[in-house]
């Protein structure tokens, strides 16, 4: 039996807040933007960290959302590269402008770009109508651009990174993991992502 990267990586990521929770980690291992050369893992243990049960539950919720929607299509291995590469690479793009951060969204936005990538005619519900994922991701990129300039708590530069990540990955592996003929998409509900569009906006989080 295959072990599922999502949801090991889920697990990993509640663990980490039950360490974070318990013995106080945070200020170890959060992104702090001018202690990166000192301490680079912080690149990484920060995608691991999340501010509250909130922060946490929205994450988890993608993860798993996106995650095994686009693990059905690549293997564990690559899923797991697309993530701690769109993880590393939003950590970076957030320490341009945010002084301290923390948590797995620009992880969970590279996998999203991946799976435009790979699907981008996969029927998902955003914004209350049902709409191509290629269309979803436009759309939720151009309201992390509209955060760049209109700040909230949410580490908008974070998303657009880690997304603009994922698309690169999945455009590499595009050939590779060609959608079958004749395959029918999977829809992704209206509850689910609407769920997840009313948690991620509007606050400073990765």
């Amino acid at each position: 039996m295959r072990l599922n990267t999502t949801l090991i990586l889920l697990a990993a990521i509640i663990i980490a807040f039950g360490f974070q929770t318990v013995f106080g980690i945070t200020d170890n291992f959060a992104l702090v933007a001018k202690d990166i050369a000192a301490r680079p893992w912080i690149l990484v243990t920060s995608v691991f960290l999340h501010s509250g049960p909130e922060h946490l539950v929205s994450n988890a919720f993608a993860l798993v959302l996106f995650g095994l929607a686009l693990e059905s299509i690549i293997d564990g291995r690559r899923f797991a590269t697309i993530f701690f590469v769109s993880g590393i690479a939003a950590s970076i793009g957030s320490s341009l402008i945010y002084p301290v951060s923390l948590g797995a969204s620009g992880a969970i936005f590279g996998i999203i770009g991946a799976l435009t990538m790979l699907r981008p005619k996969m029927a998902v519900y955003a914004f209350g109508i049902p709409l191509p994922m290629v269309v979803a991701s436009l759309l939720w990129a151009l309201l992390d651009l509209g955060g760049l300039f209109y700040p909230s708590g949410t580490a908008n530069l974070a998303h657009l990174v880690g997304l603009a990540a994922g698309l690169t990955a999945g455009f590499s592996l595009r050939n590779t993991f060609k959608e079958p003929a004749g395959k029918k998409e999977k829809v992704l509900t209206e509850k689910e992502l609407d769920d997840w569009e009313e948690s991620y906006m509007g606050r400073r989080k990765l």
